[in-house]
Parts: C-alpha cells; structure tokens; sequence
C-alpha cells in the first residue's frame, strides 16, 4: 500500500513539474517575439530581429554603403549581402530566378521596369506604414512597389571643360554638330536611367509613331563618341577629359561632385526633365519576406529619409516631409517634369531599346 501511494506522489509531482516547463516554455516563446499594433493597422516587431537579407540594387555603392551600414546600427544581427548590377539586369535577374528567387528586396529601378515586374508577377503585394504618405502616381494600386525616391534625368558636364552657360541648355541643343564626339553615354541597355531618357526623347517626338523619336536618337548618336560600360567607367572617362557632356540622374552627380570631388555639374534643361520615380518592391517568394519588411519600413522612415537628403542627395517621394527641414541644394530645385504617359513607356520601352541597339548605335 505504501509503495503504491509513494508511487501515485512521485507520478503527480513528475507530471506538475512537466507541466510548469511547458508552461514556462510557451511564456518564454510568446516573450521572444512581442508585437504591438500601430494606429494604422499594421503590425510592428519589436523582438530583435536576425537571420539573412538578401538585396539586389542597381543603387551608387556610395548608398548602398550608407544605407545597409545605417540599417545594421539598428539591426545588427541581420546579415545583409548586397548584389549591384545594372537597373535592367535586376529585372532580368529576377525574372530568371522566378521559379526559385534568390533575392529577398529589389532595392532600386525604373517604374516602368516595376510595372513590368508586377504584372509578370514577380513581387510580393504589401501595404506599409508610410503608403497614405506616398502619391498614387509614384507606387503600384496593390501595393507590389513604391517609389523610394524622385530622379530627375539632366545634361551632365565637366566643369573644368565647360562654364554652365556654355553647356546645353535644352535636349534638342545636344544635337547640334558642335558636340560631335564631346558627348559620352552610359551603355544604354542595362541601365534604367539611360532607358528612361531614351524612351522619353521618342515619347516627346510623339509615341504614336516612334519613327520621329528614332531620328532624333540616330542625331545624338552621332554626336556621341562612345558608350561606357558602366557608371564607374562613365564617370573616368568624363574626369578624364576624354568627352564633356552626359546625360545622367541628378542624385549621382551631386554625389560624385560633393562627395568624390569629380569637377561635374549639371543643367537642368529648360523644357523640362524625365522625373524617374525610383522604386523598390518585394521578391514574391522571399526567403527572408520579414526581414525585408524590415528593410521596406526602415527605408522609408522619415528619419532615414531626411539624413539620405542631407548626406546623398535623395529627393524624397513621401508627401509628409517638412519641405523646410529640407537641405539647401533640394530647397533651390526647381522639379519641372516632361508630361510623360509612364504606362506607354513601360510597354514600349523593350520594344524602342531594341530598335536603338539594333538600328542606331554606332551606325552614325
């Protein structure tokens, strides 16, 4: 009888010690991962985050420095890798990894070049904190990509060759024959800058028949002497003398003049300029879907924002910035834009590169 009793107390004392860890194991998990809920509906984590984020950028290694090292003071235990390449090749990049996506953010790119990412279904609808604060011009109606940043496409030139009232003032006064072989172009193709004036100087000569907008382009081929491979080699050959004038977005020349000391400037030209809405989105299937919400959130806070004014040059699209708390070069911006139908260029812009690469360059 004893042993039985002593038996019955050891089994009870077993099971309420079995019970308090499990208990005690399920309060530590739901302590590991605290929410709260803003006043919009979303919701935010407030454990520490960690794990890998995988980023594919067409961004200036100079932001992307900033920005991921300004990104791990918050977040020091995600491991960021950053792929940079070309505006284009992330799109290219991304559509052949559908069926098994690598990346988990695509950090930067044309809004024609996102259109066409969302409607090939490559990214991951979302609705963030900040979306009452971004223009429905400047992201996707589901959510499946917002601008980051305004871009203006200028006329670029060496200052130690030129004086501003000497360089071009307008598109059309890059064709005049005295700018023959002074003009040097980023290699068009990959490049979602050089896409997007391209495919804006047709538009301006009238979309409905490119025909126009080609000659145009066959005249500054003309003037152009030669297509560099990348923004790095762009911007050697221009310090180097070996050609005066680009065509370029305004954010990398201030940064290449303010911060690497390069002798570049720009005009802001008179009709008016291509104003890129640069995007960002998720990869739909992301490895890492949590940590590049976190990436999305932090892109987009205000804080951030107004130090990536300060310090790169970015053009906020958020509508909530106190114009004021704005540096000086952005409070003298006078941001005249082309009147530019952005769903015509992303559905004819594959089919006018390849024209251009195939029927224009280099046959001037």
């Amino acid at each position: 009888m004893f042993k039985k009793k002593s038996f019955f107390m050891l089994f009870l004392v077993a099971l309420m010690l079995f019970v308090s860890a499990c208990s005690g194991s399920d309060s530590s998990s739901s302590e590991e991962t605290p929410s709260k809920d803003n006043d919009d509906g979303t919701t935010e984590e407030t454990a520490e985050a960690s794990g890998n984020l995988v980023i594919y950028t067409a961004r200036d290694q100079t932001v992307v420095d900033q920005v991921v090292g300004m990104f791990n003071e918050k977040y020091p235990d995600i491991q960021v890798d950053v792929l940079t390449m070309g505006a284009q090749e992330v799109l290219e990049r991304i559509r052949g990894e559908k069926a098994n996506p690598q990346a988990d953010f695509w950090w930067g790119g044309t809004q024609s070049a996102f259109m066409t990412g969302a409607n090939e279904d490559l990214l991951e609808p979302f609705k963030p904190s900040f979306d009452a604060s971004i223009l429905p011009e400047h992201k996707d109606p589901e959510g499946r990509w917002y601008g980051e940043m305004l871009l203006p496409e200028v006329i670029m030139y060496n200052s130690d060759m030129l004086s501003k009232e000497e360089v071009p003032q307008d598109w059309d006064d890059l064709l005049d024959s005295k700018w023959k072989d002074k003009i040097i172009i980023r290699g068009v193709l990959a490049s979602g800058t050089m896409r997007t004036i391209y495919s804006a100087m047709i538009h301006e000569q009238g979309a409905d028949n490119p025909e126009a907008g080609y000659e145009w382009l066959k005249k500054l081929d003309a003037n152009t002497k030669e297509y560099a491979q990348d923004p790095t080699n762009l911007y050697l050959k221009l310090a180097r003398q070996e050609g005066a004038l680009s065509l370029w977005n305004l954010q990398d020349i201030l940064i290449q003049k303010n911060q690497h000391n390069q002798p570049f400037d720009y005009v802001y030209p008179t009709s008016g300029a291509p104003i890129l809405v640069d995007a960002v989105g998720l990869v739909k299937g992301a490895k890492s879907m949590d940590n590049a919400k976190l990436f999305y959130e932090f892109l987009f806070a205000p804080e951030t924002r107004a130090t990536l004014a300060e310090d790169l040059y970015q053009i906020p699209t958020r509508t909530d910035i106190d114009k004021a708390s704005m540096p000086d070069w952005y409070q003298d911006l006078d941001l005249k834009a082309l009147d530019l139908d952005w769903e015509v260029m992303a559905e004819k812009e594959a089919e006018w590169m390849q024209y251009w690469d195939e029927n224009i360059r280099d046959k001037n």
